[in-house]
């Protein structure tokens, strides 16, 4: 079971694509994994022949065990333990014998008579084969009276939508991905102080600039608003490396690298893989590796390097027409910016009142690590990257 991020500690296998005996090659897709951040293929690290299956489908598995073997044909192995199953639940205690012949479970009443309803507009329901609950009733607390029913059968009203049978909830169990980001980000609520600056950039001059670019080219290689803002906010973090820092075992730990977390929502689950040393990578080449992330996340094909190393996280709800929120901050980093949509907004210029297009950005803060005041400063500097764009063009990795 390999590792895929730092959190992992067990994965659960959801299928097997190969059985034993069958060949497989060094790179191919052998089983689906449930990790606690998404389900994504395990390729197989050799060639050879599956010869054994040690966790089978629906089993979980701790990170470094062994859930399979692969060999050469003909090969013996040993034979390994399977996983533990879970242990039952208790079976809970029933009643003896007097207990029960003492006091009987009375039967469940039918629907229609835990419905007010005179008794003549029983007579008549149950004369047409009319479900009582169906109907709404005119007379005193709602009872049903001869005349509803009536009215019902005859078509003079339309009688009230029958409600849906069965239980009037449904329950499930949370997935692995939905438990360890309740997990994460209630640890992260209650450890991190949490503070939040906002600040309003203009987008004109960088959707000129994006026009610019993307006129003509590849659709594979556009450039998107979102690739904007990463390269602003990884060149600003170079001046504030209290916000591209952790809190780890009560030491400050500043990173080196700039790593971002790039949160991208799926059915399963909200996850952040990373785009390694951002700083050091031109526009075209974030752009690149974030669309690569995104594909891969879609298709399941993420790997376990994807999810490691993130020092600082970029959330993006503007695709979804979000004016502006404040996001939670994924542990153990330091900070995370909140982006909201660029929209056409009334603005007062020299006096006057003109339109242009504005973008909010909120930076959620560990109290702990850093300030309000340094916050402003980082977001101060990601604005004036985006309102300058060709900085993003022309600034020098190093």
């Amino acid at each position: 079971m390999p590792k895929m991020g730092d959190a992992m500690t067990e994965g659960k296998v959801l299928q097997w694509k190969k059985r034993p005996g069958d060949a497989v090659s060094k790179g191919e897709p052998i089983a689906e994994i449930e990790t606690d951040k998404v389900n994504v293929d395990l390729e197989a690290e050799d060639g050879g022949v599956l010869l054994q299956i040690v966790v089978g489908e629906g089993e979980t598995a701790e990170v470094g065990s062994t859930i399979a073997v692969i060999g050469e044909p003909g090969q013996k192995v040993e034979p390994r333990p399977k996983a533990q199953p879970a242990k039952p639940e208790p079976q809970r205690a029933q009643p003896d014998a007097a207990t029960s012949s003492a006091a009987p479970t009375p039967p469940a009443a039918r629907p229609d008579e835990r419905v007010k309803a005179s008794p003549v507009a029983r007579k008549v329901a149950a004369d047409h084969g009319i479900d009582l609950s169906t109907i709404r009733g005119t007379g005193p607390d709602g009872r049903i009276t001869k005349e509803d029913v009536e009215a019902a059968v005859g078509g003079g009203r339309q009688s009230a939508p029958a409600a849906p049978a069965g239980a009037e909830f449904e329950e499930q169990p949370l997935t692995k991905i939905r438990q360890t980001i309740a997990k994460r980000m209630l640890d992260s609520k209650q450890q991190a102080p949490h503070f939040y600056v906002s600040i309003t950039v203009t987008m004109d001059e960088a959707l000129r600039v994006r026009q610019q670019l993307n006129a003509g080219g590849n659709d594979r290689r556009k450039i998107s608003i979102n690739d904007l803002v990463l390269r602003a906010a990884a060149l600003a973090l170079r001046s504030f490396p209290n916000l591209n820092a952790a809190l780890v075992n009560g030491q400050l730990r500043r990173h080196r690298r700039i790593n971002l977390a790039v949160a991208i929502a799926l059915p399963e689950g909200l996850i952040a893989p990373v785009i390694h040393d951002a700083d050091r990578k031109s526009l075209a080449a974030i752009a690149e590796a974030a669309r690569a992330l995104g594909e891969r996340a879609r298709s399941g094909r993420l790997r376990g390097e994807d999810y490691e190393g993130g020092t600082f996280t970029v959330s993006n709800l503007g695709m979804y027409d979000v004016d502006s929120f404040v996001a939670i901050i994924n542990p153990p980093h330091a900070a995370i910016l909140a982006v909201g949509s660029a929209k056409p907004t009334p603005i007062v210029k020299d006096g006057k009142v003109d339109v242009a297009t504005m973008m909010n950005l909120t930076v959620s803060g560990d109290h702990r690590v850093t300030d309000g005041a340094e916050a402003a400063r980082f977001l101060g500097e990601v604005k004036r990257l985006l309102e300058n764009p060709v900085l993003l063009l022309t600034e020098a990795a190093r």
